[in-house]
C-alpha cells in the first residue's frame, strides 16, 4: 500500500508538469509572433521614409540585409514580450489543472 506522502508527491509532480508549457509550444508561439512582427515591419522597410519612394530598385544585398534586419528585430521584440501574442498563445494552449470546462 502506498503511503500518503508518496501519493501527495506524485500528485504534486503531475500538477506541476500539467501547468508548465512545453518548450516546443513556447518556441513555436514566439516564432509565430516574430514572423507576424516581421510582416508588420515590411512596409516600413520597403519604402524610403523621407521621400516615400519604393526601394525595390535597390541591390540584392541591400534587400537581403533589410530582410535579415526585419527578421531579427521581429524575433528580438517577440522574445522580450512583443505584443503579448506569444504569451496569450502559450497560456491558451497550456492545460491547467484548475481550469473549468464549460459547454455552450
Amino acid at each position: 500500500m502506498a503511503s500518503i506522502s508518496t501519493i501527495t508527491a506524485s500528485t504534486t509532480a503531475a500538477s506541476t508538469t500539467a501547468t508548465t508549457p512545453q518548450p516546443r509550444l513556447v518556441k513555436a508561439a514566439h516564432e509565430f509572433e516574430a514572423q507576424m512582427m516581421k510582416e508588420m515591419l515590411k512596409p516600413m522597410t520597403d519604402s524610403d521614409g523621407l521621400t516615400g519612394e519604393d526601394n525595390s530598385s535597390g541591390s540584392a544585398s541591400s534587400s537581403a540585409l533589410t530582410e535579415f534586419a526585419s527578421e531579427t528585430l521581429g524575433r528580438a521584440l517577440s522574445d522580450r514580450g512583443g505584443f503579448g501574442i506569444a504569451n496569450k498563445i502559450i497560456s491558451d494552449l497550456t492545460p491547467t489543472s484548475n481550469q473549468k470546462v464549460t459547454t455552450q
